[in-house]
């Protein structure tokens, strides 16, 4: 194969203008267009036809993982019946988002949210289980924060089957814990995926959230008395110790410490300092820096750890005539570094 990685983009291409065939990639991106539950801007369901489009943009050799291209990332077609179902759910669930949550009168439209929901988790464990047995790192991009689940349950038992396993840990990197028990009534909103994960999979051993800086009093209350399992490092905290001359490394590693083996990146783009990412559902000031976020990636991949999979979520085009691309542009410079820290995990 002839492949220029410094030329343009050529028609047709794949993601990031790469020329690979799913039989010749490492890496498999599985888009999942679905925003049913976002509680306060809508739109992440365009999230992966943005990224997509602004991936040709991309310069493939990375300055911390240097030729991730080599290995081939292949995208698989966006699932319109994915997106058809989104857009159903969305139209029930918005009145119920509008009005603040649900009353009785509401039950059969959240019953049927609720199942649209899980007919995408569904189809995520699917299309990730496929990718893991295929021995292929498979990569999610969102979509809202519920689209990862099963994804993250498909991964949770591949591990299991994996000898001597201590579980499966995750890395959330979000501006809020998405602990939430059934938020506005639904109970796989994207506020609720880490409360699912943790309460629905016991096979999750460790969840280390960093950058959090919204989150309501139950979800605090949730990590405290979870006995370990969710260890919650605060932006806050972090700004206040690099203040007193701490240094920004010496607290990722501290992070990382209690994750074992085999882990999962679970990547919210409102993570990142909203300046990154001003169109996304629940932009929260604060956050990462996008070199901040890729040492964070870069110290994970070189930890002796193996990330099995991760995801990309949140990430929502601006209006047509106004910035379209930037967050897109962001999330897929994003998307290419979790690539590559997944591929520099297994050849370091």
């Amino acid at each position: 194969m002839t492949f220029d990685p410094d030329a343009a983009a050529q028609p047709g291409s794949g993601i990031f203008g790469l020329p690979f065939k799913r039989e010749q990639s490492r890496i498999v991106i599985i888009p999942v267009p679905f925003d049913a539950t976002t509680s306060y801007g809508g739109g992440t369901a365009n999230g992966p036809r943005a990224v997509f489009d602004a991936s040709a943009q991309v310069d493939l050799h990375d300055h911390q993982f240097g030729a991730v291209y080599r290995h081939g990332i292949f995208m698989e077609r966006i699932p319109r019946d994915i997106a058809a179902l989104s857009a159903r759910a969305r139209r029930l669930a918005r009145p119920i988002i509008a009005r603040g949550g649900a009353i009785s009168r509401d039950r059969a439209a959240i019953a049927k949210v609720n199942d649209a929901c899980f007919a995408v988790a569904e189809h995520t464990y699917d299309r990730t289980r496929t990718a893991l047995d295929e021995g292929r790192i498979p990569g999610i991009l969102g979509g809202d924060h519920s689209t990862p689940f099963g994804a993250i349950w498909a991964a949770a038992d591949h591990v299991a089957r994996i000898r001597g396993n201590k579980g499966l840990g995750i890395l959330q990197v979000d501006a809020h814990m998405d602990l939430r028990d059934a938020f506005e009534g639904f109970a796989w909103s994207h506020a609720s995926i880490m409360h699912n994960v943790m309460w629905l999979l016991p096979r999750v051993s460790r969840l280390v959230q960093v950058g959090i800086r919204d989150y309501g009093a139950g979800e605090r209350e949730a990590s405290r008395r979870s006995g370990g399992r969710i260890v919650t490092h605060f932006d806050h905290d972090w700004s206040r110790r690099l203040d007193a001359g701490a240094r920004f490394e010496a607290l990722c590693r501290n992070a990382l410490k209690p994750l074992p083996r085999h882990v999962w990146v679970s990547f919210d783009i409102d993570g990142l300092d909203p300046a990154l990412c001003p169109h996304t559902g629940t932009p929260v000031p604060g956050g990462f820096s996008f070199a901040r976020a890729c040492v964070l990636l870069e110290l994970l991949a070189r930890s002796g750890r193996k990330i099995v999979g991760f995801d990309l979520n949140e990430v929502c085009p601006g209006p047509s005539k106004t910035e379209p691309e930037w967050d897109a542009n962001v999330g897929a410079r994003m998307l290419y570094k979790l690539c590559g820290a997944a591929l520099a995990s297994r050849t370091d």
